[in-house]
This record gives C-alpha cells, structure tokens and sequence, in this order.
C-alpha cells in the first residue's frame, strides 16, 4: 500500500454506458487514505446531458477527460502527475489522453480496459473482441446506427446483459443502481478505424499497468491476456472472483491494487 506521506492525484475515467457514479465506493476510500481524486462524466454519459447521437468521434468523446489534463496545475509547489485510472472502453480514453499528454502522467491503469497498441489502428483490439463475439452473446443489447451516413452506432446494454455479463459477482444493489443509470454508449469502431495509430513517443513512452478481472464475462480473460501478449504491460495485476465491474464487485481489494500501483510507478 502507498506511504501515507506520499500525495497521488487519481483521475478514474469510466467504461460505456457507465458514469463517474460508478466509482462511488473506490473515491471515498482513496480519498481516505489521503489521496486526491477526479471522476468525471465523459461526453454524453452520466450526468453530461448530450445524447450519444450527438457525439461523432470518441476524441469528442474523450474530450472532458482532455480538458481535466490540459488544466492540471502544480500541487503543493510540484508539478503533478495523475495516475490515470481506466475501466472496460475507458481504456481508448487513457490512451487518447497518453498520446496527447504523457508528461502529465505518471502511470496508466487499464481495469479489463481495450488497451490499444502502437501498430495498429486504434480500433484493432474492439474489432478482434467484437469477431470473436457471438450476436446472441450480447443477450439483447440495442443497437442503432446513427449520423449523417449511420457509420455511428449506439449501444445500450440490455438487462440480462448487464445482470450475467457485467454484474454477475456484484452486489444485487449496484446491478439495480447499474440498472437505473446506464446510458446509451458507443465503441466508435468506424471512427478509430480510421484514426492515425498512437504513437511509440507519446502513447507508447507512459507506463502501463493492466488490472485481469478473471471472472469478467464481458471482456473475458482471454481477451485481456491477449491484449497484454499484443502490447506487454509494464506490470499486471490478477483480481480473483472479481467480474467486469470491479469497483463495485471488489471495491477494498481495487483500491488496495491502485494504492500499491501509485506507490511502485507515480
């Protein structure tokens, strides 16, 4: 666990359809251990009243998370560096944010996060995980194309989906809160299709930690180590009995995990 004297800035970026309200129980606790934490609503989720239609790109997006970075200031006389904290899609956000400001970061961690790599496009770990995805896997979930030339699509995850594939370990409130809040999202997959792949300088040069949830049923755990086997991981970190949502299956051992990450990478 990090040394009490030791300050970290946590910026917890959340998955699709999801908000900042999904960190509800890994905020408070990190804040009690003495640290400083951001959670926010990315475009068109949460709190952030655009609808998803709306959003064309996943810069756009990502943007919230941007603007937080590009603001960031000195804390307590020293240049700060965030620990940057992704979950599920969240993890193309991080990315975007690496590309842009790696100086500002001190370490990246994907929670069962797409972590793309510098070789591909953007979208290569989505489009391998949607192949190997059967359609009635998705156990219901809306999609409807959306834009100008409907290359965007929606995505709302359907109840069963949510209750076996995302919150099966969870606790039966947070499904129902899960229940009540989600929101339509978007993987953006023709967008980051066409994207210019992130770079070894900006995106490549932050470290890397990856958070395996072993019994996520959304982003298997075949998939995560295949993600790591594509683009090694500077650490990863094995959460046992832990499904897709971590902060609310296992929030004391998540936030255990990220203190000692901060202590051994910020």
């Amino acid at each position: 666990m990090a040394n009490a004297k030791e300050k970290h800035h946590f910026i917890l970026v959340h998955g699709a359809g999801h908000g900042s309200w999904c960190w509800y129980k890994v905020k408070p606790r990190l804040e009690e251990a003495g640290h400083r934490v951001t959670v926010l609503d990315l475009a068109a989720a949460g709190i952030d009243m655009r609808s998803i239609k709306d959003i064309d790109t996943c810069e756009e997006y990502s943007k919230p998370l941007m603007t937080v970075l590009g603001s960031s200031s000195p804390c307590d006389g020293h240049d700060e560096k965030v620990v940057l904290v992704g979950h599920s899609f969240g993890g193309l956000s991080l990315a975007m944010a690496m590309d842009r400001f790696p100086d500002k970061i001190s370490v990246s961690v994907f929670l069962t996060a797409f972590m793309p790599d510098t070789r591909n496009p953007p979208s290569f770990v989505i489009d391998k995980f949607v192949n190997n995805m059967p359609p009635d896997a998705w156990m219901g979930t809306k999609f409807e194309p959306y834009g100008p030339h409907k290359t965007g699509l929606s995505m709302l995850f359907s109840k069963d989906f949510m209750k076996h594939k995302l919150y099966q370990l969870s606790p039966r409130e947070d499904l129902e809160l899960g229940l009540t809040l989600v929101r339509p999202g978007s993987l953006f997959t023709n967008d980051l299709s066409e994207r210019k792949r992130f770079s070894d300088k900006g995106y490549g040069s932050v470290r890397r930690v990856f958070v395996v949830c072993k019994e996520d049923k959304a982003i298997p755990e075949e998939h995560q180590r295949w993600m790591i086997q594509n683009f090694p991981a500077d650490h990863v970190v094995d959460m046992e009995d832990t499904d897709h949502m971590p902060m609310m299956c296992n929030p004391l051992q998540l936030t255990h995990h990220l203190l000692d990450i901060a202590n051994k990478f910020a």
